[in-house]
């Protein structure tokens, strides 16, 4: 781990999509192909809603956020990359989306515009399940897939879309970043074309 900043990936998209499967995948992965210290931080509002046996009211959404940056955070400050299962962006999606709240958008918007040197959108083509206390219905999928978009937009934050294929494993050899070539800690991560990319594995 050198002093260089840990470069943050974020993985976010509307639920049921595969981002708890491809985070801790496309870490193995980059670890696997660059040598660097990778690690994923998992969604904290899924753990929050498990703890709680509920959904988060709106007075309980910024501390959520908050806490979610947190873990982001303090993963930087001993790994080399951090893929984060979402980030705050995606609870102020919730928040305008479950209470028609917009007070997060700005606060988790520059968070993400400053620090996330690379966001995977999840695609919609994986069959909605349920899961416990969190999940809404599928649909809600498109609201919150065009509310993330817009405020991604809004905010100058490039994207690409990934997709997530289900299977009974996840099997990441090999890193996929969309766009130009990103060096951290004096290494650097190979690219990929900017497309739709099938990442295997299952799960939301």
């Amino acid at each position: 781990m050198s002093a260089a900043p840990a470069l943050v990936i974020a993985v976010v998209g509307a639920e049921s999509t595969g981002k708890s499967a491809l985070a801790p995948a496309l870490a193995r992965g980059l670890a696997e192909a660059t040598g660097l210290a990778c690690i994923a931080v998992g969604e904290y509002l899924r753990e929050w809603c498990e703890q709680q046996g509920r959904t988060p009211r709106l007075d309980e959404q910024a501390g959520i956020a908050a806490e979610q940056q947190r873990r982001i955070e303090a993963a930087a400050a001993s790994h080399d990359v951090v893929v984060a299962d979402t980030t705050p962006l995606l609870v102020a999606v919730y928040s305008r989306i479950v209470f028609g709240d917009r007070s997060l958008d700005e606060p988790a918007g520059r968070w993400h515009a400053q620090r996330v040197a690379v966001t995977l959108v999840t695609a919609l083509d994986l069959p909605w399940t349920a899961d416990g206390h969190q999940r809404d219905g599928e649909h809600v999928r498109e609201p919150v897939d065009a509310a993330l978009r817009e405020l991604l937009a809004a905010h100058r934050i490039a994207w690409s879309r990934v997709t997530v294929s289900l299977d009974s494993t996840c099997t990441m050899a090999t890193a996929w970043l969309p766009g130009a070539a990103v060096t951290t800690s004096g290494k650097t991560l190979s690219p990929v074309p900017r497309t739709s990319t099938p990442m295997r594995g299952s799960g939301r």
